[in-house]
């Protein structure tokens, strides 16, 4: 049995060295493939190459994308749309049969040229442009090409009156394209929505001829609302003559107290008399400023058409105070040694409260 273990002990021995040397000739044969395939520029398989040939290669970059890259997208496929859901888009395409709106969505909007305004004066190519924002309702998920159908005269029904609301609140000036003219006005639409502008309201003077208001841009204001009865009336007249109380407070503003200036008796008050001073000015001489004299009635000095020159004491408020009473007393102290002196040095009353204090007075 002894005999038989060590003969076993002694072939493992030997079989030990010779595998290792396999081995040694095994990875010199690589080592030597390797050098020659560097030579020859040829690339070596990855699994022929040595572990630590393989350990200096440089780590080929891999491009990294976070969730943030894909927010827009993942957003977009967990909306949510349903048919009666107002959209707001931005318009990508305008043409003849309508418009494309980027919805931010993966699908996108799309609104035919009738449904885009009642305005029978409204042009799809003329009207609408890119980059426009529009409010849009939506009609149909699907319309057959994996587009959403949509509705601007929808919306507006929805969307509108409440809108108009605000603009009555707020007094908001508005731009409205007069569109056709009826029976004792005209027609524009706000927001989608008929509004109705009387003859009256088109203009701070009596206007006899409305077709020459079609296609005129006008700037109004809404003066009534009323949704139940779709009803909304608006006014031009109202921003005129709020604008022209704004030009006519600027050339008053502009005017100095103490000017002297020219103008004619427009109409004579209990009160005083008013004086057109000209480019729509007028101004009013309250009656204890007509004459040094005391007076009851304007009437009495004055009357209609009369061209008077008076002095300006304030503008108080958007309002001119004029005197001509003032103008006269300013003007005496030059004629004391003409015409007053020689009222007095005959003996005549000046009538006036200087020729009062000049009485007794020795020349």
């Amino acid at each position: 049995m002894e005999t038989e273990r060590k003969t076993e002990m002694e072939a493992a021995v030997e079989e030990k060295p010779a595998m290792a040397v396999e081995e040694t000739e095994s990875m010199a044969e690589v080592k030597e493939g390797t050098e020659v395939a560097e030579a020859l520029e040829v690339e070596v398989p990855a699994a022929e190459v040595p572990v630590e040939t393989a350990a200096k290669a440089p780590a080929a970059e891999v491009p990294t994308e976070s969730m943030a890259d894909y927010t827009k997208e993942l957003e977009a496929s967990f909306r949510k749309i349903r048919e009666g859901d107002i959209l707001t888009g931005t318009v990508i395409h305008v043409d003849e049969e309508g418009v494309t709106l980027d919805l931010d969505y993966y699908a996108p909007g799309v609104i035919k040229a009738a449904d885009m305004s009642r305005d029978p004066g409204f042009s799809v190519l003329n009207d609408v442009h890119v980059g426009d924002r529009l409010e849009a309702t939506v009609v149909k998920r699907d319309d057959g090409a994996g587009n959403i159908l949509l509705s601007c005269v929808e919306a507006a029904e929805a969307l509108g009156w409440d809108k108009l609301q605000t603009y009555l609140e707020e007094k908001t000036i508005l731009p409205v394209k007069v569109s056709q003219v009826v029976n004792k006005g005209v027609v524009g639409y706000l927001e989608g929505i008929r509004g109705f502008i009387p003859a009256s309201h088109l203009s701070l003077s009596y206007v006899e001829d409305l077709e020459s208001f079609v296609g005129k841009s006008l700037d109004v204001r809404v003066i009534t609302v009323e949704k139940a009865r779709e009803k909304l009336v608006l006014s031009a007249r109202d921003v005129l003559k709020e604008r022209e109380a704004e030009a006519m407070n600027h050339k008053i503003s502009m005017i100095a107290p103490g000017t002297v200036m020219e103008g004619k008796v427009e109409s004579l008050m209990p009160y005083g008399a008013f004086v057109d001073l000209g480019e729509g000015l007028s101004g009013l001489v309250h009656v204890s400023q007509i004459s040094q004299k005391r007076i009851k009635a304007p009437s009495e000095v004055l009357k209609v058409g009369d061209t008077v020159k008076v002095k300006v004491l304030n503008t108080n408020n958007g309002k001119i105070s004029l005197s001509m009473k003032a103008l006269a007393e300013d003007a005496q102290p030059d004629e004391v040694d003409g015409k007053l002196a020689a009222q007095y040095s005959s003996g005549k009353s000046v009538g006036t409260s200087l020729g009062d204090l000049l009485k007794g007075l020795k020349l």
